[in-house]
């Protein structure tokens, strides 16, 4: 199939395209600028010069062109907005499929770093986090567009793990670069279910295949407290594990990193195993402990 990734040059985008090139599929990315696309090139994927800012109506243009588009960015509420609404007004049948990449963010609850016993399915209720209410609108949109005729599906992972990510281990690491200690908020019981970045690149080839229209497709593996993970930390590199309040948490991850490593996050993929046969392979977060490169966020800048 002829894919179309916008958001190619990110973490989970470039994850994702590079996977579905390996698979056989044609795929262009979307590249801001000449060393993306230069990137994008040495990994078999065709670049698509663009932005969803100025020249939006041209990356929407050229993605309609394809079997099928991909929305993996990481762009801000306007742009996201714009562009899902660009998306899903162009005609039925202009393009097969649209998958849109959400994330267990849209449901967190702030719980000041204690545990929450609430656990939510691909379609359960849920009262949406307010900074993420663009985006809850967003999936809305491109469900709604499913009733119109176009297959649209939304997949919505928890924290994503793996090689060069920037989760709640790494925030952990770079606490001791600013503390001296593996640091965690409150009681540190808070929980955000968590899934290997090749396990969400899986579960989109199997939304591809078997996905229907109108689906939502949660990824998730295990969960680990972020207690737990900074005691780990704390034990490879001979430091203390620390609460802190909220307050000291902004100091050291800034504002939304901050609420993020406060909240709970708990999603249960249901949908995912039963319509798709998905089923996570790399289960224990922890195995990252260790690494040279999360290692290497713990000492301080000169």
């Amino acid at each position: 199939m002829d894919i179309f990734v916008i958001g190619a040059t990110g973490f989970v985008g470039g994850a994702l395209a590079r996977h579905l090139t390996a698979e056989g599929h044609t795929v262009t990315g979307l590249a801001r600028t000449e060393a993306a696309s230069v990137v994008l090139r040495t990994q078999g994927i065709t670049p698509f010069a663009g932005d969803l800012e100025e020249r939006r109506p041209a990356v929407v243009e050229a993605a309609l062109q394809a079997d099928v588009v991909v929305y993996a960015a990481q762009a801000g509420p306007e742009q996201e907005t714009a562009t899902v609404q660009d998306l899903t007004r162009a005609p039925a049948g202009t393009r097969r499929t649209l998958i849109f990449l959400s994330g267990s963010g849209v449901l967190l609850q702030r719980t000041a770093g204690a545990w929450s016993p609430d656990v939510y399915a691909e379609h359960e209720p849920f009262t949406p986090e307010p900074l993420a209410d663009f985006r809850k609108a967003a999936e809305d949109t491109v469900l709604a567009a499913a009733s119109e005729g176009l297959r649209t599906m939304v997949i919505r992972p928890g924290l994503i793990w793996g090689p060069g990510d920037h989760g709640h281990t790494s925030m952990i690491y770079q606490s001791v670069a600013a503390t001296g200690a593996a640091c965690y908020v409150g009681t540190g019981l808070n929980t955000y279910s968590h899934v290997h970045i090749g396990d969400v690149t899986r579960l989109f080839s199997l939304a591809l295949k078997k996905g229907r229209p109108g689906g939502i497709y949660h990824a998730v593996a295990g969960e680990t407290p972020n207690r737990w993970i900074a005691e780990r930390v704390a034990a490879d590199l001979d430091v203390e594990a620390r609460s802190i309040t909220p307050e000291e948490a902004t100091e050291v991850w800034g504002e939304l990193g901050a609420l993020i490593m406060a909240a709970s996050s708990r999603i249960r993929a249901v949908d995912a195993h039963r319509e798709l046969g998905w089923q996570p392979q790399h289960t224990d977060m922890l195995t990252m402990i260790g690494d040279d490169r999360l290692r290497r966020l713990a000492t301080p800048s000169d």
